[in-house]
């Protein structure tokens, strides 16, 4: 399907939201659109694309950009954006995609007492994860990139997903048999009908039905059938070898390079879940040799009361892939009891639904005008000048490990490779 092109001359720029390795983020206006909608505008710099085209000699970085655009045409999804047209202008390309006024769930959690999640809001958020990554992986989309900074809060307090540069297509698994979504589309006015009757915790019974007893009494038939799944999940036979993701929730398998498939998005919820639960992510360290080595040897540190989330959380962050707990015996989880995943996105009243926003007075002063070009050209040409003055940390880390053999740079693999690989590795 042909995305639409956005005239540049008819987005009316309101602020500048973000910036990441990859982009810089706009909040705009279409003049065009009748419903005077927000959207977010990713731009990225062509120059930039040129210099890396440059040095890999091999055209990653356009396909990378066309992927993901074409990624967000095929969603429809009340978890995920939709694309509302492409940018394209001498130095610069972009595409606009749904705006969140929510922030993202790392900003929400930062709003939170001692940066933490209670269980409950956890379990409703990490539901709605598990719902958005089923459906990636059910189109044959692998993730690589869940963290909270690409989860954004929607105006109406759900989830969405959002930068899909780093996903790559692989054999669609098995779809789910469990309890699927409701058909309506999210723009459905038959969904938006019955999204008034349900209310945060009402997608999850908290006491035990006689319905739940004999569901219980099913769980370990059920768990006997995932496990064939879960080994599905991770020996289809086709698998990648990019070396993608953010520093601290990269799987062990996209480290040791021996390939890896939709397993890694599980791997990568369970850090965000410890992060959720315990405020800091589970294996950071001092650079990213020191995360690398304990992502591989160290195991997650869950201080606390042996409870279901603790449990999902371990099985989560299995190192083996082929044992990692896959997305049947997810939403079997006891974490999970009781929770109707049919209604999850049905909930009208999520845990944080954020203030009403229109978009702000129209640049920094109400009046002046936001050239974007400028200012992506700015914000890239310092991001280089910073990279020229540092240089790679990564490569002149010294870490000094107990038992590891000269020559290795995390005990076990013989090469340093990886830590040369910043094109396609975003650290934050």
């Amino acid at each position: 399907m042909q995305s639409p092109t956005l005239d540049f001359n008819r987005l009316e720029v309101l602020s500048l939201l973000g910036r990441g390795a990859k982009g810089v983020v706009f909040l705009v206006r279409d003049n065009n659109d009748q419903d005077d909608k927000l959207l977010a505008l990713k731009v990225i710099l062509r120059e930039a694309i040129e210099k890396k085209k440059k040095k890999t000699t091999r055209n990653d970085e356009y396909k990378r950009v066309s992927f993901e655009q074409e990624v967000l045409s095929r969603f429809d999804h009340p978890l995920f954006p939709s694309l509302h047209g492409v940018l394209s202008t001498d130095k610069v390309i972009g595409y606009a995609i749904d705006y969140c006024p929510g922030k993202n769930l790392h900003s929400l959690r930062n709003m939170q007492s001692e940066s933490m999640f209670s269980d409950e809001i956890i379990r409703f958020y990490a539901a709605e994860l598990v719902l958005a990554l089923d459906y990636l992986h059910n189109q044959g989309i692998v993730y690589r990139d869940l963290k909270p900074e690409n989860v954004m809060i929607q105006e109406n307090g759900h989830l969405m997903l959002v930068d899909f540069d780093l996903s790559t297509n692989l054999a669609p698994r098995t779809p789910s048999p469990s309890p699927s979504l409701p058909s309506e589309s999210k723009t459905s006015p038959a969904r938006k009908k019955k999204k008034r009757f349900l209310r945060f915790g009402s997608f999850c019974n908290s006491g035990i039905s006689p319905e739940e007893e004999e569901l219980n009494s099913m769980r370990s038939s059920i768990s006997t059938a995932s496990s064939t799944l879960a080994a599905s999940d991770s020996s289809r036979g086709e698998k990648s070898n990019s070396f993608v993701g953010t520093e601290e929730y990269v799987a062990p398998e996209v480290i040791t390079g021996g390939g890896h498939d939709f397993a890694v998005d599980w791997w990568s919820l369970g850090v965000v879940l410890y992060e959720m639960l315990y405020g800091t992510t589970p294996f950071k360290g001092l650079n990213r040799k020191e995360a690398f080595f304990r992502i591989l040897t160290k195991p997650p540190n869950l201080v606390g009361e042996t409870t279901a989330l603790r449990d999902l959380i371990r099985r989560l962050l299995e190192k083996d892939p082929s044992r990692r707990i896959n997305v049947e015996e997810i939403k079997g989880h006891d974490f999970f009891r009781g929770v109707d995943w049919d209604n999850v996105v049905l909930v009208s009243r999520p845990p944080y639904i954020p203030a009403p926003d229109d978009g702000g007075e129209k640049g920094k002063d109400g009046n002046t005008k936001i050239d974007v070009e400028n200012i992506v050209q700015e914000i890239f040409a310092a991001r280089e000048e910073r990279e020229k003055q540092s240089g790679n940390d990564n490569n002149s880390a010294n870490l000094n490990i107990k038992g590891q053999k000269s020559g290795e740079w995390v005990r076990g693999l013989k090469t340093n490779n990886h830590l040369d690989s910043d094109n396609n590795f975003l650290v934050f």
